[in-house]
Formats: C-alpha cells, sequence, structure tokens
C-alpha cells in the first residue's frame, strides 16, 4: 500500500499544504482517484461535526451539521474536469483523461490546480 498527496493550487498562487490517501493498487484511474478523495473529503467532514467544509469542490449551501452527498460531490467534480475548471498534474504531467491510468508510486503527488471557483448546487 502506497500513500499519495493531493494539494490544491489556485491560478491566483494559493497551495494548500496537501492531503494524503492510502491507496492499495498501483494504477488506477484518474476518474477513481476524484471519487475517492471526494468521498475522504465528505467523511472527515461528517467526522468532524460538519463545522466546516474543506473540500475539492464546495457545495453551494454548506451550513454546520449538513450532511453532504459524497456521490453528488464526486460528480461536480467529475463535470468540473470535463470543463476544464480543473487541471490535474502528477508530477509536472497533467492528466487529460478522467479514464487515464496513472502509475501510484507511494509518495506520488498530485496536484488539482482550479481555474474557476467550484461551487455546486
Amino acid at each position: 500500500m502506497g500513500r499519495v498527496t493531493f494539494v490544491d493550487e489556485t491560478t491566483s498562487g494559493d497551495r494548500d499544504g496537501g492531503r494524503g490517501l492510502d491507496v492499495a493498487e498501483d494504477r488506477l484511474a484518474l476518474r477513481e482517484l476524484i471519487r475517492r478523495r471526494v468521498h475522504q473529503e465528505v467523511t472527515e467532514y461528517h467526522a468532524g461535526g460538519g463545522v466546516r467544509f474543506r473540500g475539492l469542490v464546495r457545495p453551494r449551501e454548506v451550513e454546520p451539521g449538513r450532511r453532504v452527498d459524497p456521490g453528488a460531490q464526486t460528480e461536480r467534480a467529475l463535470r468540473a474536469f470535463e470543463g476544464n475548471g480543473l487541471l490535474v498534474l502528477v508530477g509536472d504531467r497533467q492528466i487529460t483523461e478522467l479514464d487515464e491510468e496513472i502509475a501510484l508510486p507511494s509518495g506520488t503527488e498530485i496536484t488539482f490546480l482550479t481555474l474557476v471557483p467550484l461551487v455546486g448546487g
């Protein structure tokens, strides 16, 4: 099992410290990585009492204690990628297809570059 790190950046230069995700597979499609990332974020939000949602895609209205649907959040993130609102980089290589498989040796850093604010309904 390896560990990958998700890092979020914006075009204005903001960069977060990154979040880790344990991955048993050596390769995964980007679609599955996004799904796992979003599910982890929603799980952490619910476990933390639903105080502040920090995730790849932010729901439009997040009130304290509100349940967030990980499936809907995943769909928003996938649409953002397909609509060019989000770029994904592994090392210095841009991933352009959701079904592209990515090699995931332990320590891989995956950068999500947000081109526009991702706020969903």
